[in-house]
């Protein structure tokens, strides 16, 4: 079974903070990596943060690094995405995705299976 579920987003001010989960299938969180995209509206959908488990290797967008971090909790099958300082740049629907062949994870080409998304608003 593939399944991913995030949940997690809501409505915060600006220099506010969320942490967004995202619940994978057993066989899902054995996938070589995970990662987090987002789309804002009218945008195309773009790499947030990814962990290749292999070394387990953080990767983050330039856009999020230091104020973003990813981390998961293996009892869980679960991954997470802590947002510390959300701007209203933050704004989107957050996606969880999950790699099935070995790929550079800041590609969305690369990622197989998808989450349905949660929506992160940001107020200013």
């Amino acid at each position: 079974q593939v399944q991913l579920v995030e949940s997690g987003g809501g409505l915060v001010q600006a220099g506010g903070s969320l942490r967004l989960s995202c619940a994978a299938s057993e066989r899902v969180f054995r996938m070589p990596a995970m990662g987090w995209f987002r789309q804002a509206p009218g945008k195309e959908r773009e790499f947030v943060a990814a962990v290749v488990w292999s070394g387990v290797i953080p990767y983050y967008a330039d856009s999020v690094k230091g104020r973003f971090t990813i981390s998961w909790d293996n009892a869980k099958n679960t991954v997470y995405l802590q947002m510390y300082n959300l701007q209203p740049e933050d704004t989107a629907v957050y996606y969880c995705a999950a790699i099935r062949i070995p790929g550079a994870v800041v590609s969305i080409h690369n990622y197989e299976y998808w989450g349905r998304g949660t929506q992160v608003t940001v107020s200013s």
